[in-house]
């Protein structure tokens, strides 16, 4: 027999176990079930789980039962319970996990990420963005030039997503790498790299397509389909990163999103042969590619995927990594015969570059301060590499040596939603799996630390805090 404890609540009846909480909502069990015709709808059932989440009666980390168990405890049926379930992901609730089940996240995904208010104690391991202390003498002396009348002046005036010959010269230098640059005349430009995200894939998925993606993907990839009406289709990945196989397989699609540099959130690296096959299946499959080389800068050796397959694969960057969260400004480049139509993406989603913003860019672009910044923070991400590697010595840690965040498959009997409730208890916010995961089942038992933000000292310090965290047991750290 079952142990457990039941007791009532403000809400229903609560049953805890040792392999999570059971609760009734509202009228209690019973009374739900002589009132069939309200439980059939599955959202009312998902309306009383979230009130508990909200108020603390379920915590972060917590187990769901099993949707057997939970749909026999209600009186409904295993597909509504179901459905419960995948409204809870679907709302940003709760996550699965893969051969382990379904738990509370440790808290509701914003939809767009905030940075932390300044004097904000919190170690932030979530949110990846450096701004090296050097940074604002070298960027303040390329505005000089602007802020006279003169040149002030005709930077006001409106801009086109094709900026100006001088920026795409300009922004085809920055962009080159390993041998690979983009064709000046196929560049454009877009407010931020996210706009520039969306603009590709509008231009390309129409609404009620389906848009490939790896099974772990950048988040808000996700909030982008859904606004604009396209189904997201994952793609299974190995330790290499995206398999060939994964695009034979899959149903039609009208394109693929992947990170083939340094991968968010896993830091792999695809390949040459890996690269060479999927730029062949593009060409087979008559598919685009919408390549985020976000981090390609860390990694200047490695060419995109563009460089095997020209007309197939569009390049997205932006200088918000390059140089700082709150430079926005995003690049595409385009395959020769879309950019007329990502340009109309571009102007009918209102995500155009400001024409300020593109001529300051311009101006570090060409007189090397966005070079100079992209050696520091090669450099400083190297550093921090090593801090982590020695702090973390003994895990399961999975990090390019280059890049600015690492993956880690957390020890038994840590689960990610639970270990992030506990590290944020310490005053340090790291992500765990499910942020990433595309659809239930996919998110592995990991969490990503982004390295970028906090001093060294600090960083230090967060890392052997978790470290001991993850060395000990959720009863050790009061989560019971």
């Amino acid at each position: 027999m079952e142990r457990g404890v039941e007791r009532g609540t403000g809400r229903g009846t609560e049953r805890r176990t040792g392999r999570g909480v059971e609760r009734g909502t509202g009228r209690g069990v019973e009374n739900e079930r002589e009132h069939g015709r309200a439980m059939d709808d599955y959202r009312v059932i998902a309306d009383g789980l979230a009130a508990d989440i909200a108020a603390g009666r379920i915590r972060p980390g917590e187990q769901l039962p099993p949707q057997r168990r939970f749909a026999r405890r209600r009186g409904i049926a295993t597909s509504t319970a179901a459905r419960v379930y995948q409204e809870l992901i679907r709302r940003g609730l709760a996550v699965g996990e893969v051969g382990r089940g379904t738990f509370v996240r440790a808290a509701p995904p914003a939809a767009e990420p905030a940075l932390a208010e300044p004097g904000d104690a919190r170690v932030d391991l979530e949110l990846n963005f450096a701004v090296l202390p050097e940074q604002p003498a070298l960027l303040a002396q390329g505005l000089e030039r602007l802020l006279r009348p003169d040149q002030l002046g005709a930077s006001l005036r409106p801009m086109t997503a094709a900026g100006t010959p001088t920026a795409r010269r300009a922004a085809a230098s920055l962009l080159a790498r390993s041998g690979w640059e983009p064709d000046p005349r196929h560049l454009l430009f877009a407010g931020s790299g996210r706009q520039a995200i969306a603009a590709a894939i509008a231009a390309l998925v129409p609404p009620g397509e389906r848009l490939g993606v790896e099974t772990l993907t950048y988040p808000l990839v996700k909030g982008i389909a859904t606004r604009l009406g396209v189904t997201l289709v994952p793609l299974a990945m190995d330790d290499d990163g995206l398999l060939p196989a994964a695009l034979t397989a899959a149903p039609p699609l009208r394109a693929v999103y992947l990170q083939p540099t340094l991968h968010n959130p896993l830091g792999i690296t695809l390949p040459d042969a890996r690269r060479a096959e999927l730029a062949a299946l593009l060409d087979q499959r008559d598919m685009y590619a919408i390549e985020d080389g976000i981090y390609g800068f860390l990694r200047p050796d490695q060419p995109p995927l563009a460089a095997l397959a020209p007309g197939r694969a569009m390049v997205i960057d932006s200088l918000s990594k390059r140089l700082a969260p709150g430079l926005t400004l995003g690049f595409l480049a385009t395959p020769a015969e879309l950019t007329a139509k990502v340009a109309t993406a571009l102007r009918s989603g209102a995500w155009l570059a400001s024409r300020f913003a593109l001529e300051a860019a311009t101006q570090w672009m060409s007189d090397g301060t966005a070079d100079e910044i992209e050696r520091a923070k090669r450099q400083d991400a190297a550093v921090r590499q090593r801090i982590t590697a020695e702090r973390l010595a003994g895990f399961r840690v999975r990090a390019d040596p280059a890049a600015y965040h690492c993956w880690w498959e957390l020890p038994e009997p840590w689960r990610a939603e639970t270990f992030v409730a506990a590290a944020a208890r310490r005053g340090i916010s790291v992500t765990p799996a499910g942020a990433f995961a595309i659809g239930p089942g996919h998110a592995p038992n990991a969490v990503r630390l982004a390295l970028s933000a906090p001093p060294t000292d600090a960083l230090a310090h967060a890392l052997d805090v978790l470290a001991e965290l993850a060395r000990g047991t959720p009863e050790d750290a009061g989560w019971d």
